[in-house]
């Protein structure tokens, strides 16, 4: 198994868990990731199965409401669109929680875990062979295994060894993410504000106090994370048209490029993908990491069910298979979104408009959306039991 970012721990102690032998390779991680993850509640149950959870919770928030603002000057404009999570029957959506809480809380579980071996250094090579996957390491070890777990980001090279082509795109985007205190309560409320650059994301931590991803032109990035802090804040609130009064930006500023990966297949020749190996997209929604516990859990669940060769041929068409429908209309409908604000064009302005109001408007589609947004299925699941009680009665 390599990669040691959150994918990949969560995969080495689920597969651990599970009852599998794990070897992770791969180097602790080091400086500071100023970024927030809002993990939804079915990702949270996985790490509650995996015993990490309890330790999450004083340091994250609730993620209650969701809301999107379209604050474009462009013709014409979408209405606002709430999402409660009342409105489902749930007392939030998930947690929004700090990387640097994240990272080093999933590190000791794996470190504490008698079934997994960490090798702390860097994967080399990949052999995949008809039998088993061999790993070569940078310090001159091998590692055998029926089954490799690429969970080594989006240039992978274990992708590229297993052979798995991708469809790639490069947008004139980057996000600059940082935290920011504030006057005003969030109550729990996060909102993403759609500009002509992309989305400019507010999500609450604990306090008075919110994590931010504002995507612009690379170029604009780089000016703003030079801005001396007082000029900064003053920015950020007006982009948020002060709606959490007066802001405070905090140390520590970062800037990612945007692009979108779609590897052509998600398992082959004894490796399978997980997290931004197997899908790369911009920052909008929520998916990013929620997505890639849900690769982690299908990989163990297939895994599982074919326990003298995970790694075989079989196995892997199954967890291809799986995993297709989810990550392609994920990354598909986040793709499409984030071309929608980019385009000028007036059909482009249409579909979002009429899309965003409709779910605005009508509350069944609303709730449909949002149970499909936590968990795959769970809206038509829904729908076919308010059917069913329609017949009974």
């Amino acid at each position: 198994m390599a990669g040691t970012g959150p994918a990949g721990l969560i995969a080495a102690l689920g597969f651990a868990e599970a009852g599998f032998p794990v070897t992770l390779a791969g180097p602790p991680a080091t400086g500071v990731d100023g970024r927030t993850t809002a993990l939804m509640n079915p990702a949270l149950a996985v790490l509650g199965r995996l015993g990490v959870l309890d330790n999450l919770r004083d340091g994250a928030a609730p993620l209650k409401v969701m809301r999107i603002v379209d604050v474009t000057a462009r013709l014409i404009r979408s209405p606002v669109v709430t999402f409660r999570a009342s409105e489902i029957g749930e007392p939030q959506f998930g947690l929004n929680v700090p990387n640097g809480l994240l990272v080093p809380v999933l590190a000791e579980a794996v470190a504490g875990h008698e079934a997994i071996e960490w090798r702390k250094t860097m994967v080399d090579g990949w052999r995949p062979e008809a039998d088993g996957v061999k790993a070569v390491l940078a310090d001159g070890d091998t590692i055998d295994a029926s089954l490799g777990v690429a969970a080594d980001g989006r240039l992978s090279p274990a992708r590229e060894a297993a052979g798995i082509a991708t469809s790639s795109r490069t947008y004139p985007q980057a996000a600059l993410v940082l935290n920011f205190g504030h006057r005003v309560d969030h109550a729990f409320t996060s909102t993403e504000f759609h500009t002509e650059t992309g989305p400019f994301t507010q999500v609450p931590l604990p306090g008075r106090r919110s994590s931010l991803v504002w995507v612009v032109e690379p170029e604009m990035a780089k000016e703003l994370a030079a801005l001396d802090d007082e000029t900064l804040s003053t920015r950020v609130e007006q982009r948020m048209q002060s709606m959490l009064g007066r802001v405070t930006v905090e140390p520590g500023r970062q800037i990612y490029p945007l692009s979108a990966v779609t590897p052509r297949r998600f398992a082959r020749n004894r490796i399978a993908l997980v997290g931004e190996a197997a899908h790369v997209f911009p920052p909008i929604g929520a998916q990013g990491l929620n997505l890639g516990i849900r690769d982690i859990d299908d990989l163990i669940g297939i895994a599982s069910e074919n326990r003298t060769d995970p790694g075989s041929e079989r196995a892997l068409a199954a967890y291809d298979w799986r995993r297709r429908p989810d990550i392609l209309a994920r990354s598909g409908a986040v793709n499409m979104l984030n071309m929608s604000l980019l385009s000028s064009a007036l059909p482009a302005q249409m579909a979002r408009s009429a899309g965003l109001g409709m779910l605005g408007g009508f509350s069944p589609l609303r709730a449909f959306f949002m149970r499909e947004g936590l968990r795959p299925g769970s809206g038509f699941a829904a729908i076919a039991g308010g059917l069913g009680k329609q017949v009974n009665r």
